[in-house]
């Protein structure tokens, strides 16, 4: 029974090892940190931006999302799933951001987002228009 304890002990400082070895990696020195990109199929153009630039970590905020098609046709009555995290610390989002409303224009907003750390997040978004859907993944640093 002690040897089933010490190997389970020895599981468990390996795995909490590899877990903090991940959190303290330094950011990828190639990541692609634009926000306007195409969507991973290259179905839309999307656009993000925060509603206020001086948004701060562990606040609540609205960014603006603009979808267009590849050609800048404004993209309108779409919907929006929203999900994403910190890929180094394997965890998601502290909150549940949604969706809120339609701007016009291709104009959406989403409310609710939270970034509590510093580091690498991802803000990930399903975005489906009538028949079409694809996803893109945007990466932002907080410091």
């Amino acid at each position: 029974m002690k040897k089933i304890f010490a190997i389970l002990g020895i599981l468990v400082l390996a795995a909490a090892a590899f877990v903090a070895f991940k959190m303290f990696q330094p950011i990828p020195d190639d990541l692609d940190l634009a926000t306007t990109r195409a969507t991973d199929n290259g179905h839309f153009m999307v656009t993000v931006s925060p509603e206020n630039a001086a948004y701060q970590r562990n606040t609540l905020h609205t960014w603006i999302v603009e979808i267009t098609t590849p050609d800048g046709a404004p993209i309108e009555g779409g919907e929006i799933l929203i999900d994403g995290g910190m890929p180094q610390h394997g965890h998601g989002l502290p909150t549940n951001p949604l969706m809120t409303e339609t701007l016009g224009e291709g104009r959406y907003k989403i409310e609710g987002v939270r970034f509590n750390m510093r580091g690498w997040w991802e803000l990930k978004l399903a975005i489906v228009a009538g028949e079409i859907s694809d996803n893109i993944t945007f990466n932002l640093v907080m410091k």
